[in-house]
Protein backbone atom coordinates (compact mmCIF):
# COMPACT_ATOMS: atom_id res chain seq x y z
CA UNK A 1 0.00 0.00 0.00
CA UNK A 2 1.94 3.40 -1.17
CA UNK A 3 0.74 6.51 0.56
CA UNK A 4 -1.06 7.90 -2.33
CA UNK A 5 -3.47 4.95 -1.70
CA UNK A 6 -3.89 5.43 1.59
CA UNK A 7 -7.54 7.09 2.87
CA UNK A 8 -6.80 9.60 5.47
CA UNK A 9 -9.61 10.11 6.65
CA UNK A 10 -10.39 6.25 7.17
CA UNK A 11 -7.10 5.84 8.48
CA UNK A 12 -7.74 8.33 11.29
CA UNK A 13 -11.25 6.78 12.13
CA UNK A 14 -9.30 3.72 13.03
CA UNK A 15 -6.97 5.26 15.36
CA UNK A 16 -9.12 8.12 16.96
CA UNK A 17 -11.44 4.20 17.93
CA UNK A 18 -8.24 2.61 19.38
CA UNK A 19 -7.64 5.95 21.20
CA UNK A 20 -10.91 5.97 22.76
CA UNK A 21 -11.00 2.02 23.83
CA UNK A 22 -7.28 2.54 25.39
CA UNK A 23 -8.99 5.29 27.48
CA UNK A 24 -11.92 3.04 28.40
CA UNK A 25 -9.71 0.31 29.08
CA UNK A 26 -7.70 2.07 31.59
CA UNK A 27 -10.81 3.57 33.15
CA UNK A 28 -12.12 -0.68 33.32
CA UNK A 29 -8.47 -1.34 35.03
CA UNK A 30 -8.76 1.55 37.77
CA UNK A 31 -12.19 0.44 38.56
CA UNK A 32 -10.85 -3.24 39.26
CA UNK A 33 -8.32 -1.62 41.18
CA UNK A 34 -10.78 0.14 43.06
CA UNK A 35 -12.54 -3.18 43.70
CA UNK A 36 -9.73 -5.11 44.49
CA UNK A 37 -8.57 -2.11 47.29
CA UNK A 38 -12.40 -2.19 48.51
CA UNK A 39 -11.89 -6.12 48.98
CA UNK A 40 -9.07 -5.99 50.74
CA UNK A 41 -10.12 -3.36 53.08
CA UNK A 42 -12.87 -5.58 53.92
CA UNK A 43 -10.23 -8.35 55.16
CA UNK A 44 -10.43 -10.72 51.68
CA UNK A 45 -7.01 -11.61 49.99
CA UNK A 46 -6.58 -9.70 47.24
CA UNK A 47 -3.83 -12.80 45.92
CA UNK A 48 -6.36 -15.71 46.66
CA UNK A 49 -8.89 -13.30 44.71
CA UNK A 50 -6.70 -12.95 41.71
CA UNK A 51 -6.20 -16.98 41.96
CA UNK A 52 -9.65 -17.66 41.85
CA UNK A 53 -10.42 -15.30 39.11
CA UNK A 54 -7.87 -17.33 36.71
CA UNK A 55 -9.03 -20.48 37.31
CA UNK A 56 -12.50 -19.36 36.82
CA UNK A 57 -11.96 -17.99 33.56
CA UNK A 58 -10.26 -21.11 32.32
CA UNK A 59 -11.90 -24.09 30.29
CA UNK A 60 -12.83 -26.81 33.08
CA UNK A 61 -11.25 -29.84 31.20
CA UNK A 62 -8.08 -27.80 30.80
CA UNK A 63 -8.30 -26.82 34.74
CA UNK A 64 -8.72 -30.14 36.06
CA UNK A 65 -5.94 -31.62 33.59
CA UNK A 66 -3.14 -29.03 35.06
CA UNK A 67 -4.91 -29.95 38.61
CA UNK A 68 -4.00 -33.52 38.25
CA UNK A 69 -0.56 -33.32 36.57
CA UNK A 70 0.27 -30.74 39.31
CA UNK A 71 -1.09 -33.47 42.14
CA UNK A 72 1.00 -35.80 40.26
CA UNK A 73 4.56 -33.36 39.92
CA UNK A 74 3.83 -33.04 44.06
CA UNK A 75 3.46 -36.73 44.32
CA UNK A 76 6.52 -37.71 42.30
CA UNK A 77 8.24 -35.11 44.89
CA UNK A 78 6.82 -36.40 48.11
CA UNK A 79 3.70 -34.45 48.82
CA UNK A 80 5.79 -31.18 47.99
CA UNK A 81 7.53 -31.28 51.43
Amino acid sequence: MSAASLDGGHLKSFIERIERLEEEKKAIADDIKDVYAEAKGNGYDVKIMRKIISIRRQDENKRREEEEILDLYLSALGGGE
